[in-house]
């Protein structure tokens, strides 16, 4: 049948049937090429199970903290780090450290007390507090868990007795079977782990105070508040250092990659070159990592 002919009977040419199928060919391929979009997509979702999404970018820390105008800086009482003096304002060598680190990022030093040090991770995370510094032994645990400065003090575990037990406690052999107090979390309780009867308390004070009572033999705590708090002139004057256990270095934590530590390393090294520390450290009877 001829064109002609079907278009007097009112037929479908032969053109028209042929531009049907071409537009049903190309409105398939539209169709097929959103469908591989849409799945496209959906893959690139974020979701928590390991999705190849980008996450945001994290804001920078040490932003967050100037913006509020002020860095909470987690401490507990601990002589000669943070302590009160007669007028009830916090002191002491990291006090003043860290006062003097504020004033080069232009914000205020505002000191939070730690019911329980070991906490100190959680707290951080949570924005409690900014940082941890407080004489904070540094360790290879802590590390991942958060960001820890450039080591600026030298110190030690060390073992805290009656005077009149000086001589019978003196190491680690000796002390395995005595009653032991230490703060929890604390590089002293690490250094018991193996002793068979230990006690962890909230803080180090509170580990000098079990053995001033007799509730505990010996305490293991850091030399620097050993030469602060104990012997004559001392709430302890009763109480003793004999053996030391670990030789350790001090840092400053920060939330876990948090711009901030960068930034406290960087004017740590000025307050070094000017002798800022050097002077803190004679006040306090410190010894600076060189």
């Amino acid at each position: 049948m001829t064109t002609q002919n079907m278009k007097a009977m009112n037929l479908p040419t032969e053109d028209f049937i042929m531009k049907k199928k071409i537009l049903a060919i190309v409105m398939s391929i539209v169709l097929v090429a959103g469908i591989v979009c849409a799945f496209a997509a959906c893959g690139n979702d974020t979701t928590n199970d390991g999705d190849t999404t980008e996450a945001p970018a994290v804001a920078s820390d040490l932003a967050y903290i100037k913006g509020k105008g002020k860095m909470v800086i987690g401490i507990t009482d601990y002589a000669p780090m943070n302590y009160k003096d007669a007028d009830g304002k916090w002191t002491g060598f990291d006090t003043e450290f860290a006062e003097a680190v504020c004033a080069k990022l232009g914000v205020t030093a505002e000191f939070f007390v730690l019911s329980d040090w070991d906490q100190k991770v959680n707290e951080l995370n949570a924005k409690t507090i900014d940082v941890v510094w407080n004489g904070m032994t540094i360790r290879d645990d802590l590390k991942k868990s958060m960001s820890i400065s450039d080591p600026y003090v030298i110190n030690a575990q060390v073992i805290v007795t009656k005077a009149e037990n000086a001589e019978k406690y003196t190491d680690l052999e000796s002390i395995k079977d005595a009653k032991i107090a230490v703060e929890t979390g604390s590089a002293g309780e690490e250094c018991v782990a193996e002793c068979a009867n230990v006690t962890a308390v909230a803080a180090q004070t509170d580990a000098l105070l079990e053995v001033k009572s007799g509730a505990a033999d010996v305490c293991v705590i850091d030399i620097t508040m050993a030469e602060a708090m104990t012997g004559e002139g001392t709430s302890y004057e009763m109480l003793t250092k004999t053996g030391s256990l670990t030789e350790e270095e001090y840092g400053i934590g920060c939330r876990l990659g948090s711009d901030t530590c960068t930034e406290i390393n960087k004017i740590m090294d000025e307050l070094m070159a000017d002798g800022t520390l050097d002077n803190l450290a004679k006040k306090y009877e410190l010894t600076l990592v060189k």
